[in-house]
């Protein structure tokens, strides 16, 4: 059991005993089309490839490993399945295309209405398992739930991968030292937000923001504790950071981030 447009080819198979690999390439052609209304000739030139290449790859793969077995355990065939459909899935959609069929019902909600593609893609697989419910013993539709489980899990690693930041807030008596010592030893870029009040004093504060990699933490908190042992330092995960010293190169003494 799994999800997606092969899913739905196992149902319809198991109905009309008609080719998998055929309803695929004849789904993927009809969501194409969709696409194409809808995300736009630029995405439909991205996604016709891997529409007709995918069908044809899954028949050649049936012919070619039919056969092979590596193992007969359904729980480890559940789960590298799972990774190995989510890591493939994520590759193709951080690249702005989509392996096509069921991937892009997703991709335009996404678009229009800002549901992320794991959380659709999780719901349109679990309405495509129901079916199969029907003729299937309820051990195999636990191994299906949760073959969708993980590949979606995964899917959502895969898309924020690499893009990963950390957010720093410091706030300190000594703003200036740890303003400088970011700015010339870690190399990041700085803001400092003014406005900040202490709840129990009332005392105007600075805060220290700066955005630094996940490497670059241990040598921030460091600096930090070195320059003030009582800072008080906020740190926050921020999955993608988009501007001057990130996704464009750094101007030095033209600006600071």
């Amino acid at each position: 059991m799994t999800g997606g447009t092969t899913g739905i080819g196992l149902v319809v198979k198991h109905f009309t005993g008609a080719s998998i690999s055929g309803f695929v390439l004849a789904f993927n052609i009809v969501m194409l089309i969709v696409g194409v209304i809808f995300l736009g000739k630029k995405f439909a030139l991205t996604t016709i490839l891997s529409s007709f290449t995918y069908p044809i790859a899954l028949e050649a793969a049936n012919h070619i490993f039919g056969d092979l077995v590596i193992t007969d355990n359904p729980m480890l065939n559940t789960i590298f399945a799972g990774l190995g459909i989510g890591i493939g899935l994520g590759i193709v959609i951080r690249t702005g295309a989509s392996t096509g069929g069921m991937d892009i019902p997703p991709l335009i909600l996404n678009k229009y209405f800002r549901i992320p593609v794991s959380v659709s893609l999780n719901v349109f697989d679990i309405l495509i398992l129901l079916p199969q419910i029907l003729y299937n013993p309820p051990e195999r539709v636990l191994y299906g739930i949760l073959l969708v489980m993980i590949y979606t899990t995964v899917l959502d690693k895969v898309l924020v991968m690499g893009n990963t930041k950390t957010e720093v807030k410091i706030i300190s008596k000594q703003v200036e030292e740890v303003r400088q010592a970011i700015l010339a030893q870690v190399d990041r870029g700085v803001t400092m937000l003014y406005g900040g009040e202490g709840g129990y004093k009332q005392e105007q504060k600075q805060i220290v923001l700066s955005i630094v990699s996940n490497r670059e933490l241990p040598q921030v908190e460091k600096l930090i504790r070195q320059i003030d042992p009582e800072a008080f330092m906020i740190i926050s995960r921020v999955t993608e950071v988009r501007g001057r010293g990130f996704s464009l190169s750094k101007h030095y003494g033209e600006e600071e981030g």
